[in-house]
């Protein structure tokens, strides 16, 4: 198990849709406003990868977007369970897979759009994977196909007091974390407090996000051969849009 699938397993996937501070209905068409910003409009399309789903808000957000079918994948069972639950009639193949590896189940066939947003690409392992990524994108979009990226920078240390950063609270619960740089990744420590009758009590755990620098993706979607339509930043997210030419 790696450091993420266990970081996930142990502490943030009973959290995550929690920190979102929002339903599920109401996250997904949050998400589909944000596709229909970044270039997918609603006609009809065909299929679309989710990569690092989580609960799924991208994937619902596609299939209502008109994508035909939508292959979504994670690593965590639990939030792939918490999709599956609430993904109603959409045609969603939720998959149970790394990320990396998402070529050997799709095949041939190819895909007319990728996604691999809210900060997922940070947290393979090394520089080296998402390159990997990147290519393995380009080689299974089909002609015009899109691929949509999503990401924090974090090239740029926070000092001081600045690295602890509050996620959400409630009456219930407490959540934050607090970063910790190293040269080429950033050590995130969750920490959740939950109250129940004998008072409050701590849960924590720790795991590595890659320091990417968005221009850095941007020239080598260039140089794979992506054009690279739009590169802003969206809510303290960097959002990159590329088109397999």
């Amino acid at each position: 198990m790696s450091e993420v699938q266990r970081h996930y397993e142990d502490l943030l996937a009973s959290h995550y849709s929690w920190m979102s501070g929002m339903t599920f209905l109401d996250k997904v068409a949050e998400q589909r406003k944000l596709l229909e910003v970044l270039g997918f409009l609603a006609v009809s399309k065909g299929v679309a990868l989710d990569l690092g789903c989580g609960p799924g808000y991208q994937a619902a957000a596609l299939c209502d977007l008109g994508y035909q079918s939508v292959i979504a994948f994670d690593t965590s069972q639990a939030l792939l369970d918490e999709l599956k639950s609430v993904a109603g009639s959409r045609s969603i193949d939720a998959q149970l897979a790394d990320l990396r590896e998402f070529t050997s189940i799709v095949g041939a066939e190819g895909a007319d759009a990728i996604v691999c947003m809210g900060d997922t690409l940070t947290h393979l392992d090394d520089r080296a994977d998402v390159s990997k990524l990147l290519h393995d994108a380009y080689h299974t979009l089909r002609p015009n196909g899109r691929l949509a990226l999503t990401f924090r920078d974090f090239s740029v240390e926070l000092t001081g007091a600045d690295r602890f950063i509050p996620v959400r609270a409630d009456d219930r619960r407490i959540m934050l974390c607090a970063l910790l740089y190293e040269p080429e990744h950033v050590v995130v420590n969750d920490l959740v407090y939950l109250r129940s009758n004998n008072g409050w009590h701590l849960s924590k755990s720790s795991y590595r996000k890659i320091r990417l620098v968005p221009s850095s993706i941007s020239d080598e979607l260039r140089t794979i051969g992506f054009s690279v339509e739009i590169d802003v930043t969206i809510d303290r997210m960097q959002a990159i849009v590329a088109r397999k030419r």
